[in-house]
């Protein structure tokens, strides 16, 4: 089966000259370099009318043409398209000529006796200012628009968070670039998840290839990654496509990219400032038409400080950045989540989806989840494989509960001090209204839960609240 080609760019490039011998020539060369999605015209006459189809984004221009010559056009379409970034190809090497061009609007000037590495880097480079632009408008748009352009693509993302919606719209935005976007947010939190909807939002008709970079050493990563030829080392029998290759036109999703070695580092940053890889055993660069998604649980910055990370690949990763917001900071997610997570248990355990008792909410809700989306996910499984009544058991919730902050007390070396706000100490009696008053808040006001929280019976709970209202 023939794999659908995905254009890139996103928007169209036009090649304008009318020298047929020329313009398949320079065709084939921005091709060689990933750049697909091009259109040619040896008509000037013809170019305005294209442009009102508004699908061109760069437009590459010679300047001494029958009809309209390179500096009418581009005067007519700074003024008509200001939107459309125009580079100039000519055959004359005129430095007064290309300051005049470049006055009247072009991003850049070239020469056709240019090397023509030359020339697709320039291109290159426009082509990436422009997705830029393009993200800045639609990140503009989006927050200005209260829904989703594509909210099918956040199908498997529970959540009914502001702050998450406000992701998902950055999402949208940023999704039509070939930048790389790194996912960040604590372990457990849903950054594959993440990269799924990137992938779908690109709209990329290539496969999403996943990688789990953590422990792999340089030549397994290059191997893993950039493929080799038949008798590049011992064992080479035949000659083997790198992920690069797999997910040409589509993405390749690296996990884990705090843990990869300082010499993979290097590899990665020139895959993604050339746009090219040598597999090995091969001494002929390839064209590496892949969007990179990488993801971290890891402080990146703080490996740069450390000289642990590369600085220059930092920036190159994090041009797009989405950080997810831990489960303790959306909290209204977690009857979402058990609901969704319940389901699935019960259907997977075949068994009839559990009721769940009032107060288990409550007792979540003020958990701080560390292990976020997974743990909680983890504690139902637990729970619904143990369950046999109609109303599932707190009692495997609370014990891993109960454990988790037995091992964050041991693991702390400062505990926290409770009077650091108070300049002078408040009294025991004071104390005891504060302490009431948010176990109350975080029992959702239920004397019962309240109760458990401090240590004493209900009825005396309920007495101490009696004398608070007199």
């Amino acid at each position: 089966m023939i794999q659908p080609v995905t254009l890139h760019p996103s928007f169209q490039v036009l090649l304008v000259d009318d020298e047929p011998a020329w313009l398949r020539s320079l065709s084939l060369t921005l091709e060689r370099a990933g750049i697909s999605n091009i259109a040619s015209c040896q008509d000037s006459r013809k170019v305005l009318p294209l442009l009102e189809k508004g699908q061109v984004g760069l437009i590459l221009l010679d300047l001494t043409m029958p009809g309209y010559s390179g500096e009418e056009l581009l005067e007519i379409i700074s003024e008509r398209y200001p939107d459309i970034m125009v580079i100039i190809i000519s055959g004359m090497n005129e430095l007064d000529t290309a300051v005049r061009c470049i006055k009247k609007g072009a991003v850049d000037y070239f020469v056709k006796t240019d090397m023509q590495e030359h020339i697709t880097k320039g291109v290159l480079r426009a082509i990436s200012s422009h997705e830029m632009k393009l993200v800045a408008k639609g990140m503009g748009q989006r927050l200005l628009s209260n829904k989703l352009e594509h909210p099918e693509a956040f199908d498997e993302i529970i959540t009914c968070s502001n702050s998450m919606f406000s992701l998902f719209k950055y999402m949208e935005s940023v999704a039509i670039s070939s930048q790389p976007v790194l996912v960040t947010g604590e372990s457990g939190v849903g950054k594959e998840l993440v990269a799924r909807a990137i992938h779908t939002l690109s709209e990329r008709r290539g496969k999403r290839i996943s990688l789990n970079v953590a422990g792999l050493d340089t030549t397994s990563f290059s191997d893993t990654l950039f493929g080799h030829h038949r008798g590049a080392f011992t064992g080479a029998h035949s000659t083997r496509p790198g992920l690069i290759e797999q997910a040409r036109g589509g993405s390749l999703f690296l996990d884990e990219i705090g843990d990869l070695d300082l010499q993979s580092q290097v590899k990665l940053l020139r895959l993604l400032q050339e746009g090219e890889y040598f597999p090995l055993g091969s001494d002929r660069p390839k064209n590496a038409q892949t969007r990179i998604i990488a993801a971290t649980h890891q402080d990146l910055q703080k490996k740069v400080q450390e000289g642990r990370f590369r600085k220059d690949l930092y920036y190159r990763l994090c041009i797009h950045n989405v950080h997810i917001p831990p489960l303790r900071e959306r909290k209204g997610d977690i009857p979402l989540l058990l609901d969704k997570f319940l389901q699935n248990a019960a259907t997977e355990m075949g068994k009839k989806k559990p009721t769940v008792p009032p107060e288990l909410l409550t007792h979540l809700k003020n958990y701080s989840f560390p292990g976020n989306i997974r743990e909680l996910q983890g504690m139902v499984y637990d729970a619904v494989s143990t369950h046999k009544s109609h109303v599932l058991s707190m009692q495997s919730f609370l014990q891993a509960m109960h454990a988790d902050a037995e091992l964050h007390t041991e693991d702390s070396t400062e505990p926290p001090e409770p009077f650091a706000q108070f300049e002078d100490l408040p009294s025991i009696a004071e104390c005891t209204v504060m302490l009431i008053k948010e176990a109350m808040k975080r029992a959702d006001d239920n004397q019962t839960l309240a109760s458990r929280m401090l240590g004493i019976s209900q009825p005396a709970l309920s007495k101490r609240l009696k004398q608070l209202k007199d």
